[in-house]
């Protein structure tokens, strides 16, 4: 049996697999071979990498492990028709993406920007416009392992939460729940919008025009999800008519972002590239939910942790 990995793990990480599988045959490549790809029985990938005429070639492909949470890059349609099997490392992010985004809040509340300009300018300067977190509100679009952490840590701020999702079911560590349906309902009661929605029919484009001029003119909107929430120019028109105050984005319609974007000229937002849930023990992270599954294939149970629908993408 071979697995096939799309990418290069750390060599201790590699080490481990081995350790742990001696009777699996591991094949670590940076590039997809195809011969190699032809035999593979279970290939790991980032997700990016695999395209549809891989998906026809790899006739003994059985079970796709994504090492990040999005599918919506990889050939979902042919992967459906061949019935492979696909999880991913849903709940590995949630600790270095929540840690990111309570940074981004503390930092554009406490008026960290304004401080390191002053430190540039070797200016003493007192008059800081710094408010507080604790008190505020804030609305959490996708209240699943990742919204939850950040719910977690904002309550530890005396932050209440309102959590956000197709359903409206409880989740943890929001104090209110709603359904997508009564988001714009909702916005004008919140301090701080946090989007860390996946892509998938429900979601895209989700936010429009309405619902930012719902939100306070004082609103703090974060989107750590996926690029498709929301449309380029509905955003930039809602910053520029003053509708919100400021924006943290992570994600993007186009990635990368080209250097010619409006986005980096504009003082209302901050331009992260897509970093928020980069962190030293992210493939450790993920090898510890692919070794459990990979013990549980080998004893013909399918039924993996974070097994997805590859249609839905969730």
């Amino acid at each position: 049996m071979i697995v096939y990995f799309t990418f290069d793990p750390r060599p201790d990480l590699k080490e481990g697999l081995l350790q742990d599988f001696p009777t699996i045959e591991f094949i670590f490549h940076n590039n997809i071979d195809h011969t190699v790809l032809k035999e593979a029985e279970v290939v790991v990938t980032y997700g990016e990498d695999i395209e549809a005429q891989q998906i026809r070639l790899a006739e003994k492909l059985k079970w796709i492990m994504v090492a990040s949470a999005g599918v919506e890059k990889m050939p979902q349609k042919e992967i459906a028709e061949r019935g492979i099997v696909v999880s991913n490392v849903r709940g590995i992010h949630k600790v270095p993406m929540a840690e990111s985004v309570l940074a981004h809040i503390l930092s554009y509340k406490r008026g960290l920007a304004w401080i390191y300009e002053q430190e540039q300018k070797a200016e003493w300067n007192r008059k800081s416009k710094a408010t507080e977190l604790h008190g505020s509100t804030a609305l959490i679009l996708g209240p699943g392992a990742i919204g939850s952490e950040i719910g977690r840590l904002l309550q530890a701020f005396g932050v209440h939460t309102i959590g956000c999702n197709r359903s409206g079911n409880k989740a943890d560590y929001m104090d209110d729940m709603i359904s997508f349906s009564a988001l714009q309902k909702a916005l004008p009661s919140a301090d701080i919008v946090i989007s860390v929605l996946p892509s998938t029919p429900d979601t895209q484009y989700l936010l429009k025009s309405e619902h930012f001029e719902a939100m306070k003119d004082s609103t703090l909107f974060l989107n750590f999800g996926r690029g498709d929430l929301v449309s380029t120019d509905v955003l930039i028109h809602a910053l520029n008519a003053g509708e919100i105050a400021h924006a943290v984005l992570d994600v993007y319609e186009e990635e990368p972002l080209p250097a010619e974007h409006p986005f980096w000229q504009m003082n209302t937002v901050t331009v992260s590239p897509h970093v928020s849930s980069h962190s030293s023990r992210y493939l450790e992270r993920s090898l510890e939910i692919f070794k459990p599954n990979l013990k549980k294939w080998l004893e013909g149970d399918t039924e993996l942790i974070n097994k997805m629908d590859i249609i839905r993408g969730y």
